[in-house]
């Protein structure tokens, strides 16, 4: 009998074939060297490298979602990004972080912004995070979830107006995405979802008007 390979001796050995096999496709010219590069990390066992607490927005606090509740990737390189999703949480700020964190939820937004205009990353941008309950809209979009109730007009507070804006602003800008109403959706716009966030209460002139206010300032600066 011959020597028991271990399970990391399988996977290696998995990954080594894989690997091979694609620089076999570069070879006849079926993949592109850049091509593979982009692949090589969906491969068994393989992460694209995190720099751990990092965030995509300045002055962000990063707390980690749960792996069950996003999905990785290498945005925008496998997943062009040319929207924003406005969410509400339909509560406070450290429920919705507590949700984010357990991995039974299955959902998660890259973002939450709280009444007093702090805003917390809890998915990289890079990655697919489970909030829009479509998974194209997911692959195509930046969550934003926002503290409070959608029957609670005092909840939207200036401050998170504000902060709000400035993010969706550099993601915006990050991506270039227009600022519009086609691609800065509400929840309750997305096929196939059964939500109403962010509700009635949610003043999208205003949100629109200081998104532009942001990105423009963003662009002159």
């Amino acid at each position: 009998m011959g020597e028991k390979k271990s399970d990391s001796d399988r996977r290696i050995g998995r990954r080594a074939l894989l690997i091979g096999g694609a620089a076999a496709a570069v070879g006849t010219g079926l993949l592109a060297r850049d091509e593979l590069a982009r692949l090589y990390w969906r491969l068994p066992g393989v992460r694209r490298a995190r720099v751990e607490g990092a965030v995509d927005f300045r002055g962000a606090r990063w707390v980690a979602a749960s792996e069950a509740n996003f999905r990785w990737a290498d945005r925008p390189d496998d997943y062009g990004v040319d929207m924003v999703v406005v969410h509400v949480t339909q509560g406070d700020l450290g429920s919705a972080v507590k949700a984010f964190e357990d991995p039974g939820h299955k959902a998660a937004a890259h973002y939450i912004v709280g009444k007093d205009g702090r805003v917390t990353q809890m998915v990289r941008e890079l990655d697919v995070a489970y909030h829009a309950g479509n998974r194209s809209y997911n692959e195509r979009s930046v969550g934003i979830e926002h503290e409070g109730f959608v029957d609670r007009p005092k909840d939207f507070t200036d401050a998170m107006y504000a902060a709000s804006a400035r993010l969706a602003a550099a993601v915006c800008r990050r991506y270039g995405i227009p600022v519009d109403r086609e691609h800065i959706i509400g929840h309750v716009e997305v096929p196939g979802t059964d939500h109403t966030d962010p509700g009635e209460h949610w003043d999208w002139d205003r949100y629109l008007r200081l998104v532009a206010q942001a990105h423009a300032a963003t662009a002159a600066s």
